[in-house]
């Protein structure tokens, strides 16, 4: 394992450094890329490899965007020179806008898409979320209940979200933006509005114009798609609620234990299958709660009863041509497989 690692690591790590080098020389475009990872990596938690060399490591400046931002706020807030100009490095902190502004557009669009019946509940879950969103940045409720619900939606997210840091950067808009309005107003808005105002009103101009385009283009995907946003469940017991990243866990988890329960299932009947003299050699096919029944034409090319214990089974029972193979209670599944092999 320690070799294996010691070989794997140095290309993986060059890979995260060619791809740094990439983003960093590619302009507007590096900063699209950069802003859609960041999101769209969430789920798998490797979004860390992409903000954390350029907020807090040296990606583009030494110490990281919020180490050098600090350090030369008080530069930037006594020069008139652009703020893209001072420091274009800043475009890579951008983020924080669409936990702000397009969380706004995303709540409104999920209230006006639920049930008139469930409007009230809706509201009520939603304007803690959102606030915490704008202000903390803190958007896991919202986001990972896309990824519940919808993975869609969370790509469109994040596409939009890269889009409108792009559009801001193009219009001159940098800084230390990757948390809510707080982090905004106190390191960015108040200490130097006073001498890059107008870029400051570029920025929330375009951000309430992708406001209005995240509600539209989110209202149309929830409704036209039917998706079962909170307020939009189907059937009477539902329960409305947003979903943590723990519920999004366990969903996944217990996918793969589905997944894995079917693949064993097919295996195992694919190997029942060979174990009993092939496709041509089985008559009929049924079961009991425990047994697979079969009917074979020819009983010598049935295979020995280690390897039916070798591919899951209990046991088997041998009657001439019939046989009872031992599965357990997931026998009907089994069959069904054998079945559905057998016809194809």
């Amino acid at each position: 394992k320690k070799k294996a690692t010691a070989y794997i690591w140095p290309m993986v790590q060059g890979g995260i450094a060619s791809l740094q080098t990439f983003l960093v020389g590619s302009g507007a475009f590096g900063v699209w890329v950069y802003t859609f990872l960041e999101r769209v990596l969430i789920p798998t938690g490797l979004h860390h490899f992409i903000y954390t060399p350029f907020v807090f490591g040296p990606a583009v400046v030494e110490g990281g965007i919020v180490t050098y931002w600090a350090q030369h706020l008080g530069e930037f807030s006594a020069s008139a020179q652009p703020l893209k100009e001072l420091f274009p490095q800043g475009g890579f902190a951008l983020h924080g806008n669409s936990k702000i502004f397009g969380i706004l557009g995303i709540a409104l669009a999920i209230y006006v898409t639920a049930k008139k019946e469930k409007k009230k509940i809706v509201a009520g879950l939603l304007i803690p979320i959102t606030l915490t969103a704008m202000i903390a940045g803190i958007t896991e409720p919202i986001e990972f209940t896309f990824l519940f619900i919808s993975p869609l939606l969370f790509l469109v997210h994040s596409l939009l979200a890269a889009t409108m840091a792009t559009l801001m950067y193009a219009c001159g808009v940098v800084g230390n933006m990757g948390g809510g309005l707080i982090e905004i107003l106190t390191l960015n808005w108040i200490p130097l509005f006073h001498s890059h105002g107008s870029t400051y009103l570029f920025q929330i101009l375009i951000g309430l114009s992708f406001s209005v385009i995240y509600f539209f283009v989110f209202r149309f995907l929830i409704l036209r798609m039917d998706i079962a946003t909170p307020g939009r469940e189907k059937g009477e017991q539902q329960e409305t609620k947003f979903y943590t990243k723990q519920d999004f866990k366990a969903k996944k988890h217990s996918e793969k234990e589905v997944s894995a329960g079917r693949e064993h299932e097919e295996d195992q009947a694919v190997l029942c299958i060979r174990a009993l003299g092939g496709k041509d050699n089985i008559a009929e096919v049924t079961n009991c709660a425990t047994r697979l029944r079969v009917s074979v034409y020819d009983e010598s090319k049935v295979q020995p009863d280690n390897e039916f214990k070798a591919l899951g089974a209990h046991g088997v029972v041998r009657n001439g041509k019939a046989l009872q193979i031992i599965i357990g209670l997931s026998v009907p599944q089994v069959r069904e497989r054998v079945e559905k092999l057998l016809d194809s």
